[in-house]
């Protein structure tokens, strides 16, 4: 299969002159919880860029966010341990053999202020050899990432203080924030080499071989409307799973099942009341039904979509019965689609787990379909799961991984990658250096735009 060309007024890494550059690089290693990386794919998937930067003799600065440190509610950013970016620094240091710098900013309940002039000394490191790379805190620490107006302003102006270039490598983070958008302004700005291929591959669902099946779950129905919407559109068959599964069989069936409220059940009449004329969602009939939420022995049973009636009140839907997959219905969707995309975990984690593991391993046996998963939790499960199949697939064609499920939802429910905001601001930077086609982007980059003056830390301060 040929590979899906990239439009051509996005603006490439490999366009750009990165000898003796300062490059600030927005990755999105956000793989930390509780201070410990749970799984460092996410990380490794970027080290093409990293070493390419390197190897072209740049300079490179990192960053990317970790966890949601602030506080909806009070608006305090908890600047700790478990939401550091130390245990990625360590990583990298460790896999690559390379010395990087950690600068320390002070930080109070809003988080860190600014970027101060103690990153100088860093920068001359950096510039001089003397370090490898860079890599800043936590973007979320800082107030101005998710503020608006002047704040986000400035740290936007901080971070295009550091460097000469921007690239944006950072697939996963698709919300338009001050490290990801609005800093564009400010620097020539490409796309890193991961991003680049996780749009082509965004191709294979947007414009899938056909047939095309898509498997989709989720844990709150209202959260996934959009893109379960467009995707109905898309497919043409589609399985769901965990809460949207179940709101959608209360809304079928007019049953009540536990957790799940009325409020997610009107909103999946519209879902059930196209499906009626166009009969694309393929059922999985047998349920796990559970007293609690948890696996405890005698309080979980098997219940067969079948027996759904009007009125009918069900526990916790917990999973789904790993011999829903062998029902012919199901098994023929599964085995003839030539493109399938998954976005689900299929139960209650971690005390049901029958159903994912029964997923996985029935699409696996379609030798023939491309294979597209998407979402950090899909991915750990699968790997948590099948760690043989995980690993025995890791570089088959067949199969691709996203680094973020919510952004391959948002393209979809858009239509197109190109209109994720991050994505548009590379295109736009471009225009403004000097406009399209890509070739333009590719000039001496050290031409700023007219309608922004940089800053230097040291000036801000």
């Amino acid at each position: 299969m040929t590979a899906p060309t990239l439009d051509p007024r996005l603006p490439l890494l490999q366009q750009a002159s990165l000898k003796d550059k300062v490059v600030l690089v927005r990755l999105d290693h956000n793989v930390v919880k509780k201070g410990q990386i749970n799984d460092p794919y996410r990380i490794d998937r970027t080290l093409g860029t990293l070493f390419y930067i390197v190897a072209q003799g740049g300079r490179p600065i990192l960053m990317t966010h970790v966890g949601r440190p602030r506080d909806k509610q009070t608006g305090q950013i908890a600047a700790g341990p478990e939401s550091s970016v130390q245990p990625i620094a360590d990583y990298l240091a460790s896999k690559l053999h390379c010395r990087l710098a950690l600068p320390q900013f002070p930080a109070g309940p809003q988080g860190i202020a600014a970027i101060d002039t103690s990153i100088n000394l860093a920068i001359r490191q950096l510039r001089a050899g003397e370090v490898d790379g860079i890599y800043l805190p936590n973007t979320r620490w800082f107030a101005g990432e998710e503020a608006k107006g002047p704040a986000r302003e400035a740290f936007a102006l901080q971070l295009a203080g550091l460097a000469d270039i921007y690239v944006n490598d950072a697939f996963g983070s698709w919300q338009p924030h001050a490290s990801t958008f609005d800093v564009t302004r400010h620097l020539p700005a490409y796309a890193g080499w991961l991003l680049q291929d996780e749009i082509r591959h965004l191709d294979q669902v947007l414009s899938p071989a056909r047939p095309f099946l898509a498997v989709v779950a989720g844990a709150k129905y209202d959260t996934k409307i959009g893109p379960l919407n467009a995707i109905y559109k898309q497919v043409d068959q589609l399985i769901l799973g965990g809460v949207i599964y179940n709101t959608y069989l209360c809304a079928k069936y007019g049953v009540r099942i536990k957790g799940v409220s009325e409020a997610d059940i009107a909103a999946a009449r519209p879902l059930v009341k196209a499906d009626a004329r166009q009969g694309k969602i393929v059922e999985l009939p047998l349920l796990v039904e559970s007293d609690v939420l948890g696996r405890e022995e005698g309080r979980f049973r098997t219940v067969a979509v079948k027996d759904l009636r009007p009125g009918r009140e069900l526990g916790y839907v917990l999973d789904i019965d790993p011999r829903s997959f062998q029902a012919p219905a199901v098994a023929r969707a599964l085995g003839r689609a030539a493109t399938i995309f998954v976005n689900a975990v299929m139960g209650f984690t971690p005390h049901f787990t029958d159903g994912s593991r029964a997923l996985d391993t029935t699409i696996d046996a379609n030798r023939a379909a491309a294979k597209l998963y998407g979402g950090g939790d899909t991915l750990q499960e699968f790997k948590d799961l099948c760690p043989g199949l995980y690993l025995s697939v890791l570089d088959n064609a067949q199969y691709y991984f996203f680094t973020g499920g919510g952004t391959v939802l948002t393209a979809i429910e858009q239509g197109s990658p190109y209109g994720l905001e991050p994505v548009a601001a590379l295109m736009d930077n471009a225009r403004n250096l000097g406009g399209w086609p890509r070739q333009a982007a590719a000039r001496d980059n050290r031409a700023k735009p007219k309608a922004k003056k940089r800053i230097s830390p040291r000036e801000k301060a």
